[in-house]
């Protein structure tokens, strides 16, 4: 045993010696965790006594608490018990040592994790005794992998962020970074095989003119892994092909079935220039790449992609229709499967394996690969049944880049990795879990908002068997949040911070404000009007504009949200679909278009938008009796690289009988498929007429044109409120 004397020198936080609140609280919550009576006092001086196999782990706990060379009768006692398994830890705290005990550094490393967070959440700046609640842990997780995925690529994140986001995994017991560094807007690993891939491909030309990127050599990237590694983080690179390959593209054209020079891709999407999979140089750049990428990586795994690969390209080309033939593939599908398995085949000779997204599946599961499954759990679920290892990152709960109205920290904290149908003697091939931290809306500056506190959520569910109890857990978040601070971690809300419930009443809206927590303090205006303080639902005789906002937040970002409602006399009507929306995209179900409230004109995930999927959208309100009016709107959403189109053309019917429909109105041509940016248009006819049905039918644009980055994929039509005034 090696011994070990230091004076810490604790953190800098004020705290009242008469009323010292004794923290108790860890996340992930410990598997078994039994308070005791007493206080151990972590003072200036401590000794340590520890196992030589624990040198990185004393290193670590002395970079927390910096040393003086000093004696005392309070120890610290890291013991190797190989009794334990790999990840597990038993921590005792009595009045006079902490004890340690792990059979491994990543084990030690947990226990550590778990004492810095018994720290008192505030402490003096020259406080000489911390107080420690004494206890006994047992602890171990229940899942493998338990990862973070990062998107360097939308926007570039600094060498020194990436570290912070290493050192938050460690600190709540994560033990994979998903590194992502290739995409269609910018390749950030230095390769120096092909030094163009950051001399162009790392950079773009933003709107307004200036040029946007940046990477990472070899020396940052060997920096990052061995920082990580003494926090036992393991990295994954992700190398993503065949699509997400623009950047690649624009550094070397003949990568790309046409040979043609593109640019660094400036937008976000799915875009139809992907590696060329009958072009065989394409297997020698990525062999090189890869060789690269394994020689700097020490981790078991590398991540190749292989989402979202559009095939209009391969549909047209003729080297790629050859390999199809040459190889007997039966369609563009089994000739991604070839391109995924013929590089498997290579990393393998590399002593590497794959992990894929779960697209990779669609033309057979390639060999000895670990399937990450997105869109839905179905993907993780096939390769389980089939004996191949899952990682599940599901959309439904873990894309942190969608909003709060889409997944809070609930529904988070609900996730169970492990479908309901899998045979349990299939367990054992679902690794774990991991959270997915795209950047195409969130920079670097955005980032922790978006992560915490949802990743506690994670963290807790895929360590242990959480106890259902979400009330609880939000305690402890609440409680968290002081260290989260310590740590410089720019959190964000727990669900939807401010969130409207309106009801339509005769002739009114009652709108109620909803809070994120009960702490906080609203305040709206309506239309042009000044700002009052929220205390009651507030009434709406108008079509109107309300604006909320949170007053006094402790986040960055403050929350404000608005609300536009349209009094019609269509609202609380009843609706009939001739054409069905897709159910991805309900919005608020068949009252959708009679509710009276607009859909925001920038974000069409709002829950008023109404998505329709190929199809045409046909839709008839019936006012009930016979009706004047002399306006019909309907408005609906662009977003091109989402492959969401305007309609092509807008008809407004009408009819006494429900059967017989008159056309009163048709718009000329309206679709624009290439036309950049979010926006939402209005179609509106205003003329005196009388029915008592009214009908709208939109064209959907359908399939996109060959210019567009998804050529030949079906269009989305979206569509928010149908007023009649």
């Amino acid at each position: 045993m090696i011994r070990f004397i230091f004076i810490a020198s604790l953190l800098i936080f004020s705290c009242s010696k008469k009323n010292i609140h004794i923290n108790t609280s860890i996340i992930p919550k410990p598997v078994s965790q039994t308070i005791n009576n007493g206080v151990f006092n972590l003072a200036e001086k401590i000794e340590i006594i520890y196992d030589s196999s624990f040198v990185n782990e004393v290193e670590y706990l002395k970079s927390n608490f910096p040393i003086k060379e000093g004696s005392n009768q309070n120890f610290i006692r890291i013991k190797k018990n190989s009794l334990l398994q790999e990840e597990e830890y038993k921590l005792l705290i009595r009045t006079n040592e902490v004890i340690i005990n792990a059979s491994t550094a990543r084990g030690a490393m947990h226990a550590i994790q778990s004492l810095r967070q018994l720290l008192p959440n505030k402490i003096k700046k020259h406080q000489k005794n911390i107080p420690i609640k004494c206890m006994e842990i047992h602890d171990y997780p229940k899942f493998k992998w338990r990862g973070l995925l990062l998107d360097c690529c939308r926007h570039f994140m600094e060498k020194e962020f990436v570290k912070k986001y290493i050192d938050l995994l460690a600190y709540h017991k994560m033990n994979i970074l998903h590194w992502h560094l290739t995409e269609d807007q910018g390749w950030r690993i230095a390769i120096e095989k092909y030094p163009n891939l950051t001399e162009t491909g790392a950079w773009r030309k933003d709107e307004n003119g200036s040029i946007y990127g940046g990477f990472y050599n070899k020396q940052d990237i060997q920096e990052i892994i061995e920082y990580a590694s003494k926090r036992h983080i393991e990295i994954i690179p992700e190398i993503e092909l065949p699509g997400h390959s623009v950047a690649a593209i624009a550094s070397y054209p003949y990568l790309s079935c046409t040979g043609k020079k593109i640019d660094v891709e400036t937008d976000w999407g799915v875009f139809k220039d992907i590696y060329c999979a009958g072009n065989d140089s394409v297997f020698t750049f990525l062999e090189d790449v890869l060789s690269e990428v394994t020689e700097l990586f020490p981790s078991e795994y590398i991540h190749i992609g292989g989402d979202e690969a559009p095939k209009y390209r391969w549909e047209n080309c003729k080297k790629c229709q050859k390999r199809i033939n040459e190889n007997k593939l039966k369609d563009e599908h089994e000739l991604q499967s070839y391109f995924i398995n013929r590089i498997g085949k290579f990393l393998e000779k590399k002593g590497k394996k794959i992990i894929g997204w779960d697209e990779i599946i669609e033309g057979g599961i390639p060999h000895n690969a670990v399937i990450q499954s997105w869109r839905g759990v179905e993907g993780g679920l096939t390769a389980a049944k089939n004996k191949h290892y899952a990682i599940m990152s599901p959309t439904s709960h873990c894309y942190f880049d969608y909003d709060l109205q889409a997944i809070n920290l609930e529904k988070v904290y609900s996730f169970n990795p492990i479908p309901t149908s899998l045979d349990s003697n299939k367990h054992k091939y679902i690794l774990g879990g991991e959270c997915n931290m795209w950047s195409e809306r969130a920079p670097q500056e955005k980032v922790d908002s978006k992560v915490f506190p949802r990743i506690l959520a994670m963290s807790e569910v895929l360590w242990g068997e959480k106890e259902n109890n979400y009330e609880d857990f939000l305690k402890r978040v609440e409680n968290h949040y002081n260290k989260l601070e310590r740590l410089g971690v720019e959190y964000g809300y727990e669900k939807t911070p401010i969130k409207f419930n309106s009801k339509y009443n005769q002739n009114r809206f009652d709108v109620e404000i909803e809070k994120g927590n009960n702490n906080m303090q609203i305040r709206y205006k309506i239309n042009n009007d000044s700002w009052k303080k929220y205390t009651k639902p507030i009434k709406i005789f108008n079509s109107s504009k309300i604006i909320a906002q949170e007053e006094n937040s402790k986040r960055k970002e403050i929350a404000t949200k608005s609300l536009e409602i349209e009094l019609h006399k269509g609202i609380g009507k009843s609706v009939n679909y001739n054409s069905t929306y897709n159910p991805n995209y309900p919005a608020t179900g068949l009252q959708t278009l009679v509710n009276g409230i607009s859909g925001d004109k920038s974000n069409f995930r709002d829950g008023q938008w109404q998505g329709f999927y190929g199809d045409d959208i046909d839709v008839v309100i019936d006012l009930k009796e016979i009706t004047t009016f002399n306006e019909l709107k309907t408005s609906y959403f662009q977003y091109h690289l989402s492959w969401i189109i305007l309609p092509k053309s807008v008809e407004y019917l009408i009819s006494n009988n429900g059967k017989e429909f008159t056309s009163i109105y048709k718009s000329k041509n309206i679709s624009n498929p290439m036309k950049e940016g979010k926006f939402k248009e209005s179609y509106v006819f205003q003329k005196n007429y009388s029915a008592r049905y009214v009908r709208v039918i939109a064209k959907n644009y359908g399939n996109l044109p060959q210019e567009h980055p998804a050529a030949g994929s079906k269009s989305w039509l979206f569509i928010d409120e149908f007023s009649v005034k």
